[in-house]
């Protein structure tokens, strides 16, 4: 992902009075007011996570005190997170901080780049703004035309007012989006003009190779929705690689293929050569994603997001991580790899209570690559370890990929935060093996510190000291859930005001910190909500098509069984890795498994507290595969992550290199969670009985 800086501190009331006193507007500085409209209104709204804190807080507490439930707190927990998630949209779109496949958009001059946001934003966002603002406005008058409330009698009333945040959230991306377009034109205008051709090249050759692809794979099924289900993928594969931001790539061809679906539909498309449809797609259906959009918005199991985000990030702040540094490198000083043994420990420990994995890398690489490289370590291995420890915390719980993984495949948070804590902790210590192996073997990889000491008991008492508070605050999480003391979404709460706490205790909060912690958690949660919406937008067209039935039969028609079928999908989700995102994998690709994966019959030894043993296992073997995509290049975000926080001496291709191992510890994690189902279904089975 990447970040654009606030351009100016000038007041908007200034800048429009500026504007009318000039015959020819100054389009620059009208840009600049609508980017402070957005911001200024974020950052009032990024507040909502700590009203959101106290709401959960409140819930547990009176739950407890009084033993009875209160629907208003529930009901204002979600709609403390539908607010800060939708208005978030719009200040990503300013902040410029969506997701989007980098590897080609890096390469480009900066006039291509704003060509493309222009295409983009006119060709792709712009008609799914208008669908949203135009159906939502519609979703949200129903709603006040017959003054709906809550379903629940002693909820909350005027249910219309929160569904009335779905188009004036639209109406706000809009007035970004504007102002991002002003931005990009004005500068396209003043460039030097021998620039504007540079790199078009590279996009039409990616662009033509998948338009070749797609055309194959077309004459490989027979109906023109199976055609058109082939095209849309390709499409939007084909799209990414133009840098445009994934949410919206996948919200626009969603909209595009909607049309493209209507034209067939109404015979318009006949001079292709193809059969007319009956997908009965077009404007009116697509806006049933509306009522999708709110469901979101209104889910309760997601409540969790912002929450464990605003967990690992006050953490991060807390300094939790510098302690844990210092005292257990001198624990570990004197063994070989000793500090890629202590920076691998520390990301075992951050992963169980962050969660966040740019944060994770960031810091480990912060904190302890200029150490390796000084101390004359490998800088594969230094690398290599520092990555693949920060990606830790996709799969060790709390996790932020499981939360979803929960919502999109209808299972219990709980279960899969059990049944991925013993997977995490096999390959956190298949990393520990391999460095210790790689110590012995190659010495001067891992070398030990020529001023090491023999670590004694105050050694032992600093890492202790620096250890329990945050074990103290995973089990305060983690135990609670496990126990049923508390569900996900008020663990989550726990964990937010523990890593508040704790921050406290360190005297490492302020103000201005926790402005930051909440303004990131706004901006990380939003961008990660964007790509939910236009999932669903995506996912709901492709349905549509027939393509969870195209891609159901193919799977079937490969007769490999059904442990041999499993085997085959996690290599298409391997496959997928190198060139999506988790976030894309998990919101479109991992629903289209469960009926697939239902019908196949495993029969997953052992345990019959678990409602869906096998499709527990299933999940879990995927969160596993999907760690390596943090990994695969060329859309690797760890690689990305380490990168931007090297010294000079450390080059790309070191951290390539250094990943390789990694990756493959990670695969036969996966294939001892695959041979073993024991290691995810035990835990969470005991927890039942």
């Amino acid at each position: 992902m990447t970040s654009r800086s606030e351009e100016n501190q000038t007041d908007p009331i200034e800048l429009y009075e500026q504007i009318l006193e000039h015959e020819e507007p100054d389009r620059q500085a009208f840009a600049v007011m609508l980017d402070r409209i957005v911001t200024s209104i974020g950052h009032v709204v990024m507040w909502a996570n700590v009203a959101l804190i106290v709401a959960i807080i409140a819930q547990v507490s009176l739950r407890y005190l009084f033993n009875e439930n209160y629907p208003k707190l529930d009901e204002i927990q979600w709609h403390f997170y539908g607010l800060g998630t939708m208005i978030g949209l719009s200040y990503a779109m300013v902040k410029d901080s969506h997701v989007r496949v980098d590897i080609v958009h890096m390469s480009l001059r900066d006039n291509v780049k704003r060509t493309i946001e222009i295409l983009g934003i006119v060709l792709l966002l712009a008609p799914f703004i208008y669908l949203m603002v135009d159906q939502g406005y519609d979703y949200f008058y129903e709603s006040f035309r017959v003054n709906e409330r809550s379903d629940s009698p002693t909820g909350l009333p005027a249910r219309w007012a929160f569904k009335a945040v779905i188009p004036i959230s639209f109406v706000l991306l809009a007035v970004a989006a504007l102002a991002r377009l002003i931005h990009s034109g004005h500068a396209l205008l003043t460039a030097e003009r021998d620039q504007i051709g540079a790199g078009w090249a590279r996009i039409f050759f990616i662009l033509a190779s998948f338009a070749a692809v797609a055309f194959v794979l077309g004459t490989l099924v027979e109906t023109t929705e199976e055609k058109l289900v082939v095209a849309m993928f390709m499409t939007f594969i084909g799209l990414l690689f133009t840098g445009f931001p994934v949410a919206w790539v996948l919200a626009g061809v969603g909209v595009l293929y909607c049309g493209v679906a209507f034209l067939f539909d109404n015979g318009l498309m006949n001079w292709t050569g193809l059969e007319e449809t009956l997908t009965g797609l077009d404007y009116l259906t697509l806006g049933a994603t509306v009522n999708r959009v709110y469901a979101t918005m209104s889910n309760a199991v997601l409540v969790a997001l912002p929450m464990f985000i605003f967990m690992g990030l006050m953490l991060d702040e807390s300094g939790v991580a510098e302690r844990l540094m210092t005292s257990m490198q001198r624990l570990f000083g004197t063994v070989r790899g000793g500090l890629a043994i202590t920076v691998t420990a520390i990301g075992i420990i951050l992963a169980a209570s962050t969660g966040i994995i740019g944060a994770s890398v960031v810091l480990l690489g912060v904190l302890s690559l200029p150490a390796m490289v000084n101390q004359g370590y490998s800088k594969p291995l230094a690398t290599g370890t520092i990555a693949a420890s920060g990606t830790l915390g996709i799969l060790i719980p709390p996790s932020i990929m499981l939360v979803i993984m929960a919502d999109q495949m209808a299972l219990s948070v709980g279960d899969l935060f059990m049944a991925a804590l013993f997977p995490g902790l096999v390959i956190g210590g298949l990393y520990l093996i391999y460095i210790l192996v790689v110590g012995l073997v190659s010495p001067s990889s891992a070398p030990v510190p020529k001023d090491a000491k023999a670590p004694d008991w105050h050694a032992v008492k600093e890492v202790l000291i620096a250890v329990l508070p945050p074990v103290l605050l995973i089990f305060a999480v983690l135990g609670s859930i496990f126990a049923g003391i508390t569900t996900p979404t008020e663990a989550s709460g726990v964990g937010a005001i523990g890593a508040t706490i704790l921050a406290v205790a360190y005297r490492k909060l302020n103000l201005k910190k926790l402005a930051t912690v909440c303004i990131s958690t706004f901006n990380t949660t939003a961008y990660i909500f964007a790509i939910f919406i236009g999932a669903t937008v995506f996912s709901y067209v492709l349905r549509e098509l027939g393509g969870d039935e195209l891609i159901e039969s193919m799977i079937h028609s490969t007769g490999l069984g059904p442990q041999g079928t499993v085997i085959f999908i996690l290599l298409i989700v391997f496959l997928l890795g190198f060139v999506l995102d988790w976030i894309e994998i998990t919101l479109i690709v991992l629903p289209l498994m469960r009926p697939i994966v239902n019908a196949l019959g495993l029969d997953i030894p052992g345990f019959d507290a678990i409602d869906e043993p096998a499709l527990v296992w299933f999940v879990i073997l995927v969160a596993v595969t999907l760690q390596t995509s943090f990994l695969t290049p060329p859309v690797g975000f760890a690689l990305f992550y380490l990168k931007g926080v090297c010294p000079p001496e450390v080059k790309l291709s070191d951290i390539y290199k250094g990943v390789i191992p990694f990756v493959l510890l990670q695969l036969t994690g996966l294939a001892l969670v695959f041979g073993f189902p024991e290691l995810a279904t035990w835990l969470p089975s005991v927890a039942f009985n």
